[in-house]
């Protein structure tokens, strides 16, 4: 469990999953790092959850945001404890292969990949050195179960699924603990981002059916950060209950 006044970062904060969680943490007694692209977003979330909640400019796909992250944070806020790499990108997605761009497919991968794997590595020496931390990587149920038109966003959530188990084996003798949390369908702001059609972002919801909600998996997270230093939850799953 977090020790009160743990210092949490939550890519991808603005909203959705990342904005619950923010406040989730904020209310077992975390302060929060709200990171993301839209700063007047982050700080209309930091607003809400109060003082304890700090918003930062971080842009995942890009290397020197990254790299700048720690110094750009007031000094007590740089003993970063808490992990939540949730920040995901599946611009252009559901659709077959061939008929998307190149350029959205490498942005995807950009930001679900690579862009998780440097936020990463510029906090887990901190944790290493203080031997304490727990990083949490929202994955997807579609890193172990692909589907048609999801080519490269599954291929980006495998990559997730084994960076996040073999990052758990990398570091299972030491303070840090590893997770991955892989949510089914979760109804957020994802679907209008992949599209920018609003129309079509809310039909895709409501044909799909009944749907996860960003709370949900807040609540995952912090299950998982609330087991004792004995307990590792390697990975998580969840679904919809009425999905197969």
């Amino acid at each position: 469990m977090p020790r009160p006044g743990a210092i949490a970062l939550v890519t991808g904060a603005s909203s959705g999953i990342g904005e619950a969680t923010a406040a989730a943490l904020a209310d077992i007694g975390c302060r929060v790092i709200c990171a993301g692209r839209r700063m007047a977003l982050l700080e209309a979330v930091a607003g809400r959850i109060g003082d304890q909640a700090h918003a930062l400019a971080l842009d995942v796909a890009d290397r020197g945001s990254v790299e700048s992250l720690i110094e750009r944070l007031p000094p007590d806020l740089r003993e970063i404890e808490v992990l939540i790499n949730n920040a995901g990108s599946d611009l252009g997605g559901r659709q077959r292969f061939d008929r998307g761009a190149v350029a959205d497919w490498a942005s995807t991968i950009e930001t679900n990949v690579t862009g998780l794997i440097r936020v990463t590595y510029a906090v887990i020496h901190g944790m290493v050195a203080r031997d304490i931390g727990h990083i949490i990587n929202i994955g997807s149920t579609a890193g172990v179960t692909p589907y048609a038109g999801g080519t490269i966003y599954a291929a980006s959530k495998y990559a997730v699924h084994g960076f996040s188990e073999s990052l758990r084996k990398d570091f299972r003798k030491t303070g840090v603990r590893v997770t991955e949390i892989m949510p089914g369908m979760v109804e957020t702001g994802f679907a209008l981002a992949r599209w920018g059609d609003e129309e079509r972002a809310a039909k895709f919801y409501d044909d799909f059916g009944d749907c996860l909600v960003p709370e949900d998996i807040a609540r995952a997270v912090v299950f998982a950060l609330q087991q004792p230093p004995q307990v590792a939850i390697s990975e998580m799953t969840i679904m919809p209950s009425n999905q197969p």
